[in-house]
C-alpha cells in the first residue's frame, strides 16, 4: 500500500491513536492549526487530553472503534499495534493509516532548513533552547518538541517556512523519515535496545539518519563522544564538533559554577570568543546543551550576542529538573529521565544542592530494566536513599521474569539504601513517614510518574488550614 499524503486530507477529518503522548499531541495541535479536524483517543485520561480538550480537539480516554467511521486517515504511535480495535477498526473500513514519525517528516517538507536534534539524551532541552534562540532573536521558526516550553506556550509552535526546529526520535528508527538539513547528535549511549539488539546497529541507525542530510547540510555533535566521533568519521558531509575538550571546533573556557549548580562560561569557536553565558539551568550536561545550542544558531546566522541573552533566560522544559512544589517541608522535583544513564545525570544535577536526596524511580518497560538490568543498581548511588516503584509497562506486556522487588535486591548489594514501594500511595506513605524538612525529593521516569508529584501537592495542599485575610 502507497503511503498517504497528509496535504491531501486538508480540511478532512484526523483520527490519533495514542494522542496523549508527547510528540502525538503536539502533532494534533499542529495539525488543527493547519485547518485539519483532529481527534485522537489515548488508554487514560490525564493532563495531555485535557490540554487537548481545552483547544477544541475531541481527545477521549479509551478505545473507540465505533468513531473511526468518517475518518480520512488515521495516525498512530509506534507503540500502538495493528491489533488495537480502533487499527482494526480503520482496516476493515480500508481508511488510511499513517506512522507518527511519517507525519512528522511530511510536515517538515518545503522548509529552508529543518533542524533534527538526535541523541539517546538531551533531546528536548536542546531543541528547546534553539526553539526560543530563534524566537528570541527575531526569526520564526515552526517547532516540535517533546515537552512543554513556557516560551512558545507548549511543545509546538507554528511559524513561517524559514525554519523547523524538532527532536529526532531513534526508537523505531523514527528519525530516518525526517528530512534534516541541520543534524545536531547530543551522544551515543545503551538505550532501545529491544529495538536494535545490539549497540552496533544503533550506531549504524545513527549514521544513516546522518546520511540524509542534503550536500550542503552539516552535523553538529559531541567530540567527547567516542561513538559520535566514529559516526561523523565515517559521514561524507561537513562536520561540527563541541565540547569539555580542547580540541572541538567549539568549546568552553572560563567554566564556572554558580551556588545551584549553574554554569557560567565562555564559548569558542575555533578559539575565537563568540558569547559569554550565565545560565539559569543546572549541571554539566546544560552547559554542554548551551555549547551545542550557540553552535547550531551561529551556523543559521543567528546573532551571538543575542543567542548569549536567551540563554540566559532558559529556565528548563516542563518535566525536565521540574521542581513541582513543597510537601512537609521536602522540595518535590520531577525529570523525564528514563533509563539509568538520564536518571544518574538528573541526580548529579539534584546533588549540587546540597540536601539530603531521595530519588524515586519508576523503572520504564520491562525490556529496557532486563536490557540495562545492571546499570540501573548503581544509577542511583548520588542519592541517599532510592524508592523503587512498579515497572511502567508502557508499550509492553508484563513477561513475568522481571519486577522492581529484583532491583531493589541487587540495589542493596551495591551498598544502596533501597525500598520497594510499589504504587504511588506506597511512595507517598513512605515520604510522609520518614521525608525530612530539607530533603530534595526527585521522581524520575518518562511514565506518569509526575503525577505522583501532583498527588503528593494536592494532598497536602487540602491538610493545610484555610487563612483568612
Amino acid at each position: 500500500m502507497n503511503t498517504p499524503d497528509i496535504r491531501d486530507f486538508q480540511g478532512q477529518r484526523v483520527h490519533m491513536v495514542g494522542i496523549g503522548g508527547a510528540s502525538m499531541s503536539g502533532l494534533a495541535e499542529m495539525l488543527r492549526q493547519e485547518g485539519y479536524v483532529v481527534t485522537g483517543t489515548d488508554r487514560a485520561e490525564g493532563d495531555a487530553l485535557e490540554a487537548l480538550r481545552s483547544q477544541g480537539i475531541d481527545a477521549r480516554a479509551g478505545h473507540h472503534p465505533e468513531g473511526i467511521a468518517g475518518t480520512a486517515l488515521v495516525v498512530y504511535s509506534a507503540a500502538i499495534h495493528e491489533d488495537d480495535p480502533e487499527r482494526r477498526e480503520a482496516s476493515r473500513l480500508n481508511i488510511p493509516q499513517m506512522e507518527r514519525a511519517v507525519l512528522l517528516g511530511q510536515l517538515m517538507r518545503g522548509y529552508g532548513e529543518t533542524v533534527c536534534v538526535c541523541g539517546t539524551h538531551g533531546k528536548t532541552t536542546l531543541s528547546a533552547m534553539i526553539a526560543k534562540m530563534l524566537t528570541d532573536c527575531g526569526r520564526d521558526p515552526t517547532v516540535h518538541i517533546g515537552g512543554r516550553l513556557d516560551a512558545i506556550g507548549g511543545g509546538t509552535r507554528i511559524g513561517a517556512r524559514d525554519v523547523f526546529v524538532a527532536e529526532a526520535c531513534e526508537f523505531n528508527r523514527s528519525f530516518l523519515h525526517m528530512p534534516p538539513t541541520l543534524a545536531v547528535l547530543t551522544n551515543i549511549e545503551e538505550d532501545h535496545l529491544d529495538c536494535y539488539g545490539d549497540m552496533a546497529h544503533l550506531e549504524q541507525a545513527f549514521s544513516a539518519f546522518l546520511n540524509l542530510l542534503p550536500e550542503n547540510g552539516i552535523a553538529i555533535g559531541l567530540a567527547d563522544d567516542e561513538r559520535v566521533m566514529r559516526v561523523f568519521n565515517s559521514l561524507p558531509r561537513p562536520t561540527i564538533a563541541f565540547g569539555m575538550g580542547p580540541d572541538a571546533d567549539w568549546t568552553m573556557r572560563d567554566l564556572a559554577w554558580d551556588a545551584a549548580g549553574c554554569a557560567r562560561l565562555t564559548a569558542c569557536f575555533h578559539g575565537q570568543e563568540m558569547a559569554r553565558v550565565a545560565l539559569s539551568v543546572a549541571g554539566k550536561y546544560n552547559a554542554l546543551h548551551a555549547l551545542a545550542a550557540l553552535a547550531a544558531a551561529h551556523r543559521l546566522g543567528v546573532d551571538m550576542a543575542g543567542a548569549a541573552r536567551s540563554l540566559a533566560g532558559f529556565t528548563g522544559v516542563h518535566r525536565r529538573f521540574e521542581h513541582t512544589g513543597v510537601v512537609k517541608g521536602m522540595l518535590m522535583y520531577t525529570d523525564y529521565g528514563h533509563n539509568p544513564a538520564e536518571m544518574a545525570a538528573a541526580l548529579s544535577v539534584a546533588r549540587q544542592q546540597g540536601r539530603r536526596l531521595i530519588a524515586v524511580m519508576q523503572p520504564h518497560t520491562f525490556s529496557r530494566v532486563k536490557s540495562q538490568f545492571d546499570a540501573y543498581l548503581t544509577c542511583t548511588k548520588e542519592a541517599d536513599i532510592t524508592l523503587v516503584t512498579d515497572i511502567y509497562a508502557a508499550r509492553e506486556q508484563d513477561p513475568g521474569d522481571i519486577h522492581s522487588g529484583m532491583l531493589v535486591d541487587g540495589m542493596r548489594r551495591h551498598g544502596i539504601d533501597a525500598h520497594l514501594t510499589g504504587t504511588f500511595d506506597q511512595v507517598e506513605q513512605w515520604l510522609l513517614d520518614n521525608g525530612r524538612e530539607g530533603d530534595l525529593v526527585l521522581t524520575m521516569s518518562c511514565g506518569d510518574i509526575h503525577l505522583l508529584n501532583q498527588q503528593m501537592q494536592r494532598h497536602w495542599d487540602a491538610r493545610q488550614p484555610a487563612t483568612t485575610s
